[in-house]
């Protein structure tokens, strides 16, 4: 038997939706992040800059994988799987900070070794999305890369500072507004719990605005687990008086969300493991069904997830 073509870096993060997906690192980490080695800190590694809540690739410097070992890969796999492999994902967390010709030249090797191919996906930095013209997208569209996942975070240009997102509201909007209209899919991210308690409505009532703006075709929550990471992310904000939501106080910024949305033929999903009530519909048709769902949650806990199967 053939040894399995592929070996992967770790971590390998993906989104949910591409459980079924072959995955290829074009790039290894994510180039927000830049990363030493340091024996006195818990995870000997540690980190300057990135988004102050995330925990992924703290171990893994970024760096771009050598295209010929990329598309070698690509060769490899088609010839052990390609004719069963109908979706692909590009890894890491930033293969969009790759040339346009490039990750053309690598599309286009995957769609002619990977006959039944359908789809291509990869993450997208607000920063790469930004750096990136209407033209340049469409011309990877045209190449066949589908849908771009964003992490939006949260529409608050305040909350976005504090978590060194490195991109304010309208930027994501305009990010957005130039995958669209590339003919690009969009999923996009938001964090339940980022802002804290004091500034929970605030930061519900704005991200329901950029998502209105974005109209996304997909849009999914996810809330705010604080796992081990240096700097802490209560270091990172700087703010002793920040916390958690508790599960009650996560539901209402979700509700608040929700009901603040205007946006129609938005796929809405909170089914992530993080979150305390799983929730699936299209707004804004199911959004009434979506909110009555959230005070039957909020009357009877027992309809929350339990902590010990929460986790990222």
């Amino acid at each position: 038997m053939r040894a399995w073509p592929l070996r992967y870096v770790e971590p390998l993060y993906r989104p949910p939706s591409e459980a079924w997906s072959l995955i290829f690192q074009v790039t290894l980490g994510c180039s927000n992040l830049k990363t030493r080695r340091d024996p006195s800190s818990p995870t000997g590694w540690r980190v300057r800059g990135g988004c102050a809540f995330c925990v992924a690739y703290q171990t893994k410097p970024f760096r771009v994988r050598p295209e010929a070992e990329v598309l070698a890969e690509i060769d490899a796999a088609g010839a052990e799987v390609g004719g069963r492999v109908d979706r692909v994902f590009l890894a890491d967390g930033d293969a969009l900070v790759l040339s346009v010709d490039r990750l053309r030249r690598i599309l286009e090797r995957l769609y002619q070794r990977l006959p039944r191919l359908q789809r291509v996906t990869c993450y997208a930095s607000p920063q790469n999305l930004m750096a990136r013209s209407v033209g340049e997208l469409r011309r990877l569209r045209e190449a066949g890369l589908t849908m771009l996942y964003v992490g939006l975070e949260s529409g608050d240009d305040e909350v976005l500072a504090r978590i060194d997102k490195g991109a304010t509201a309208e930027q994501m909007i305009e990010g957005g507004r130039r995958a669209k209209e590339a003919g690009l899919a969009q999923s996009l991210t938001v964090i339940l719990g980022l802002a804290g308690p004091d500034a929970s409505d605030r930061h519900a009532e704005a991200t329901a605005r950029v998502l209105d703006a974005i109209a996304p075709e997909y849009a999914s929550a996810l809330t705010l687990m604080v796992e081990e990471r240096v700097p802490s992310f209560a270091e990172a904000l700087a703010d002793p008086s920040w916390r958690l939501l508790t599960p009650a106080e996560s539901l209402r910024e979700c509700r608040r969300m929700l009901a603040a949305m205007d946006a129609d033929d938005v796929e809405f999903r909170s089914n992530h493991a993080s979150n305390w009530l799983a929730l699936k519909g299209r707004l804004a048709r199911d959004k009434p069904r979506l909110l009555a769902e959230i005070d039957t949650a909020l009357r009877d806990p027992r309809l929350l997830r339990p902590e010990f199967l929460r986790g990222l």
